[in-house]
């Protein structure tokens, strides 16, 4: 140790430097979460993401027009669904 308490490990003794990391890590991590709140709320649609989008007819009925579903399979299903 010097006359000034430092051990010659750097900043504060060898802490400074996890210190710094740490910090660092923590303000990417901040940056990083604001920038995927900010796209994620910009974004066309963002807030309406995750809520389902439609009820199940809706999405039977744009399965059929897209032609994933035939015919007699939207019927069934639709029957399915009831009223």
């Amino acid at each position: 140790m010097d006359r000034y308490g430092n051990d010659g490990l750097g900043w504060g003794g060898g802490w400074g430097l996890i210190g710094a990391a740490h910090m660092l890590l923590w303000w990417v991590l901040i940056i990083l979460g604001i920038a995927v709140l900010a796209k994620w709320l910009l974004s066309p649609g963002g807030r309406e993401r995750g809520t389902g989008g439609g009820n199940a007819l809706e999405i039977l009925k744009e399965r059929y027009a897209r032609g994933e579903i035939g015919k007699d399979e939207f019927e069934q299903k639709k029957r399915d669904l009831g009223p």
